[in-house]
């Protein structure tokens, strides 16, 4: 009952029923190959290879997802999420809840610890290696017993042990490999094993189902498989192409199943993809960049060879990694020079072609590893054309993005490896040994490069990542450090190099306003605020400049000239807190709070989800002596903000001078726990306290004061 490709020969594998004629012998051959230990060496090696990240900092869009990120401060929120863009402020239409939710778990479990944020990454990277091993095991037993029922496919898999050796070094080699760090080691990469790992469960669940004869049960498991498919899907829009890959597999492969059973799995699939086409237009339509919207075909055509050659570079060698790759280089159409010199690239074409036409002529070659080519082939294009620049991204090639393609080239280089001898199996094991040090030891090197903000930015910078980006984070710390001349030579190269990046020139702005330089930064934002109606159609975040600049009037003592700015602004960038709450500040101090209650009103109702604008709004309506709708919003506050103690400080505050005092000491009992490691927490506890009449315990918060002052001093010094 063999299907179309022949097997490899029986004995390339030993029989099960073999090893139970000897029960009371120990076969560490057995025992390596239980699936047990296989799945607890995936998660080990998934752990130590990125181990070195674990203790790092937030890096980049890590800042603002992570921490930032205004949904994923309370449970309550978790319906919010699904009626907005992972950015709020952003021209990406990136649609990701589920990422949302797993970073609001996080954040309720580990608060501001990126620790925990980081474990989570690295466990669900773990979690999707362990399924994709199983899953392989599966799809490869069905590749290879083609016609037989899937009791054939499940014998065959367990007599030929090669079928989930195979799956398993495939997984190991995909586990550790390091150009998947963006993606484990970013916090903020996790929707690629988040989009795997429900993918790859809803997948496996779905062959569960079929294996079981209870029809409540069964049903129930493909139920539960639906649902993992929606997360998928809610994680990343890349599990759409996991589902054009079951699919593919269910019909091709899985020949055993009824037609009937396909069309309604076939319809499932589309109410899936339809469910969440529709759930992807509840946050609304917003403006894209536009950088590369007149991009020709045969420009696309071009850019698809080297951002294949590019992959296939990564995936053999992968020596050079950063962040911010790119293979296009508009400077290299200005004239013959620049051309001359960026001809040198076109090498990537070559490789892109030369990797097109191996994948075409293995998949085309008879032989026993046939079937694995075709479907690793399959797999890689399919996962790859979306990324490919046929249609625009937000970059022309990035290393995270092969963390679906690259199982699809694994698995067409083991079907490669299917067609060598026998005698070669002892040099093909030690050939998978090496590939996986070598690899784990790359991957953990390159891991080390998250463990700190500078190292990584120079590391990257260093690798060739030369967007503005990178410069300016490395400049903000090299100021947070006071190293103000060294940052200021990297923000004016970055002005002069690339004098349409509305970011740095804001930033240098700064840079030269810190320094004393009010003239200078004046001018220059100024002159940046004029560019943003052009810059902010190739750009996020270009209010900056005229907040930086209202700021800089503020301090001239020209609040009347810094509103000016501010309302212009607000009418250019509707929607922006940072440019409302500056201004309702500014009328608060000019003209009294409630002046500044009907901007924060107008934002809070259109944004009842907002901690910062409800906070606002509950300072403001106590300033107007109107407590009860002063509570009324910080107590909307701290729900908005599970770890946040400062509502409900101001709601003790409000109670102290109502001397409600057992209110009050409730109320700032719930603020302690949040905050625990915050003396001014412990300083009202104790006023609170010494006014009940409760001397002891009002000494005992003071002496709380000091000893935590007492430990940050040491840390400080430590530091």
């Amino acid at each position: 009952m063999r299907g179309s490709t022949p097997l490899p020969r029986p004995d390339e594998g030993g029989d099960t029923e073999a090893f139970a004629t000897k029960p009371s012998r120990f076969n560490l051959k057995a025992l390596i190959n239980a699936t047990w230990v296989r799945c607890v060496s995936l998660g080990l090696a998934a752990v130590i290879v990125h181990a070195p990240a674990l203790q790092g900092p937030r890096i980049w869009d890590d800042h603002y997802l992570s921490n930032e990120n205004p949904f994923i401060k309370s449970p309550i929120l978790v319906f919010e999420m699904f009626r907005h863009h992972l950015f709020l402020d952003s021209l990406s239409m990136h649609y990701r809840p589920v990422q949302n939710i797993s970073f609001m778990l996080d954040y309720y479990f580990w608060n501001t610890n990126e620790f925990g944020f980081h474990l989570t990454n690295v466990l669900f990277h773990a979690a999707s290696g362990i399924l994709l091993y199983l899953l392989l095991s599966q799809v490869f037993a069905s590749v290879f017993f083609l016609k037989g029922p899937w009791k054939v496919s499940e014998r065959g898999q367990k007599r030929f042990q090669w079928i989930c050796g195979s799956a398993f070094v495939i997984a190991l080699i995909w586990v550790v490999h390091p150009v998947h760090s963006a993606a484990v080691d970013y916090i903020s990469g996790r929707a690629d094993s988040l989009a795997f790992f429900f993918a790859a469960a809803g997948w496996l669940l779905f062959i569960l189902a079929q294996r079981l004869s209870s029809r409540g049960v069964r049903i129930a498991i493909y139920f539960s498989a639906a649902i993992s498919g929606l997360l998928a899907l809610l994680s990343r829009e890349i599990a759409c192409i996991w589902i054009l890959l079951f699919l593919a597999h269910l019909f091709c492969f899985e020949t055993n199943l009824r037609i009937r059973a396909r069309l309604v799995t076939l319809f499932c699939c589309f109410a899936l993809i339809g469910i969440f086409a529709g759930l992807r237009q509840l946050p609304g339509q917003r403006p894209t960049a536009a950088s590369q919207a007149g991009w020709s075909a045969p420009v696309r055509a071009v850019l698809m060879t080297r951002s294949l050659g590019d992959y296939a570079r990564l995936m053999v060698f992968p020596g050079n990694l950063h962040m911010e790759r790119n293979v296009f280089d508009p400077n290299a159409c200005r004239s013959k020079t620049d051309w001359r010199q960026a001809i040198g690239g076109e090498y990537l074409s070559i490789l892109g072609l030369a990797l097109f036409a191996t994948f075409v002529f293995g998949s085309v070659k008879k032989g026993p590893g046939q079937g694995a080519r075709i479907f690793g082939a399959a797999w890689f294009f399919a996962a790859y054309l979306p990324i490919s620049n046929i249609v625009q991204l937000n970059a022309t090639v990035a290393e995270h993005w092969l963390y679906l393609p690259s199982v699809g080239f694994l698995i067409f280089v083991a079907g490669c490896a299917l067609e060598l001898p026998l005698r070669w199996r002892g040099v093909m094991a030690a050939a998978a040994a090496l590939t996986i040090l070598a690899l784990g030891t790359r991957s953990f090197v390159r891991s080390g490069d998250w463990a700190n903000e500078e190292t990584f930015y120079k590391r990257t910078l260093a690798a060739g990542g030369i967007s503005g980006r990178v410069a300016v984070n490395l400049a903000q710390i090299y100021v947070r450090r006071g190293a103000y001349s060294e940052a200021e030579q990297i923000l004016r190269r970055l002005v002069q190099t690339n004098p349409d990046y509305p970011t740095g020139r804001t930033t240098l702005a700064a840079l030269l306003s810190l320094q004393g330089k009010k003239a200078e930064a004046e001018t220059l934002l100024a002159l940046t605020v004029k560019m943003s109606a052009q810059a902010r159609r190739d750009y996020p975040r270009t209010w900056w400049s005229a907040l930086s600049l209202a700021q800089l009037r503020h301090e001239a003592k020209d609040d009347q000239g810094a509103l000016a700015i501010l309302k212009e602004a607000r009418n250019a960038y509707p929607g922006v807190w940072d440019l409302i709450k500056l201004e309702g500040e500014l009328r608060r101090q000019t003209e009294g709070a409630a002046a500044a209650v009907p901007l924060i009103e107008n934002f809070a109702r259109d944004n009842w989800w907002h901690y910062g604008a409800a906070l606002a709004l509950g300072h403001l309506y106590a300033q107007e002596n109107n407590p009860e709708r002063a509570e009324a919003e910080l107590r909307l506050a701290s729900r908005l903000d599970v770890h946040d103690a400062e509502a409900l400080r101001l709601i003790a505050l409000i109670r102290l001078n109502q001397h409600r005092l057992d209110d009050a000491f409730q109320v700032q009992c719930r603020a302690v726990a949040r905050q625990p490691d915050q003396p001014s927490q412990y300083i009202l506890l104790s006023n609170i306290l010494e006014q009940m009449g409760r001397p002891d315990e009002a000494r005992a918060a003071l002496a709380q004061v000091s000893r935590l002052r007492a430990l940050a001093s040491n840390q400080t010094i430590v530091n």
